[in-house]
């Protein structure tokens, strides 16, 4: 199946309130709509995962952050613009999105995809996707297709063609950005 249709397919599922399983910018990772609360409650079961952790969520423009994002520090547009690597940036105060995938201080994780599959795939969708590793809570990221647990493989509606797999194979950096400018790196 080509790229376009992969998306095309993804979109579908993604609509339906379903769960892909998809090759990000970093590792391999479980998505849906960020908007849908149901979707989002069977990504935490499929992890078994404590819906008390927030989620990563993916955007792939200005525009698309700012929806989500009640104020975008000056800042994260310098940390976004100047990242040599996949960066996920936390922000003080989200909005419009599921309240499951919100951290219990309002805050929200969000990476902007600039390129390649995910990129398309967020755009074409129209609106932010979640992006969580694709394994059981406390075990280790799987950083290609062959180190997905089938337990994984075989909860989720469709599957992105591992040929796709461009990522870097690390997680993102994650950086946290409070509101008056502070910032705490969470991981390199």
């Amino acid at each position: 199946m080509k790229m376009q249709e992969q998306i095309h397919k993804c979109i579908e599922i993604l609509k339906a309130g379903g769960i892909i399983l998809y090759p990000t910018d970093t590792v391999w990772g479980l998505g849906c709509d960020a908007t849908n609360q149901e979707a989002v409650k069977k990504i935490y079961q499929i992890k078994q995962r404590e819906d008390s952790k927030s989620l990563i969520t993916l955007v792939s423009s200005d525009a698309m952050l700012q929806r989500y994002v009640i104020e975008v520090p000056e800042l994260a547009w310098d940390l976004i613009d100047l990242a040599t690597k996949p960066t996920t940036v936390i922000f003080p105060k989200g909005k419009n999105l599921a309240p499951n995938v919100i951290a219990q201080d309002g805050s929200i994780g969000i990476r902007m995809i600039k390129e390649g599959f995910c990129n398309q795939l967020v755009h074409k969708f129209g609106k932010a996707i979640v992006s969580t590793s694709a394994n059981i809570s406390e075990t280790p990221s799987p950083s290609y297709f062959h180190d997905i647990s089938p337990e994984i493989i075989s909860k989720v509606d469709f599957i992105v063609d591992s040929l796709l797999d461009k990522g870097t194979h690390q997680p993102s950096s994650i950086i946290k950005i409070g509101l008056k400018g502070e910032i705490e790196v969470l991981r390199k």
